[in-house]
């Protein structure tokens, strides 16, 4: 059994933050439960375009409200408080947020917390044994 909670998380190399966004990583490859859970803000009058090529993500939005734009078909969707949306075809996507958002993530496979965003949105695909291979014994 696992048992965490945020103020766990926050302030330790699970709580990952970049320009627009900040990441509690609740649950990571090394829970070795086959997903991982984020807690997520997303910092407001910011727009962050992200394309997971190598994962499957599940956003279920609890708090404030934006946009995501479908960048292939230009689609805009509202999100707001009981709003999810799935990624399943690894769909590429702006999110702008207009007050900041609080968004619970599910990534499959699971992030080992090591990846962040490269240049066009995308998180590579570490596998947890590849850190481990790297790691002393």
């Amino acid at each position: 059994m696992i048992v965490r909670t945020l103020n766990d998380i926050v302030g330790t190399e699970r709580d990952v933050k970049a320009e627009t966004w900040s990441s509690r990583r609740l649950l990571l490859a090394d829970d070795r439960v086959g997903f991982s859970l984020h807690d997520t803000l997303i910092g407001a009058g910011t727009e962050t375009t992200m394309w997971y090529r190598n994962h499957i993500e599940a956003v279920y939005c609890i708090e404030g409200d934006g946009t995501l734009t479908d960048t292939a078909t230009g689609d805009v969707h509202e999100i707001g408080p009981g709003t999810v949306y799935l990624l399943n075809e690894h769909d590429h996507h702006v999110l702008r947020a207009r007050t900041q958002m609080r968004m619970v993530c599910v990534f499959n496979p699971p992030c080992t917390g090591a990846e962040t965003h490269d240049e066009d949105g995308v998180y590579p695909l570490i596998e947890l044994d590849d850190l481990e291979e790297g790691m002393p014994a």
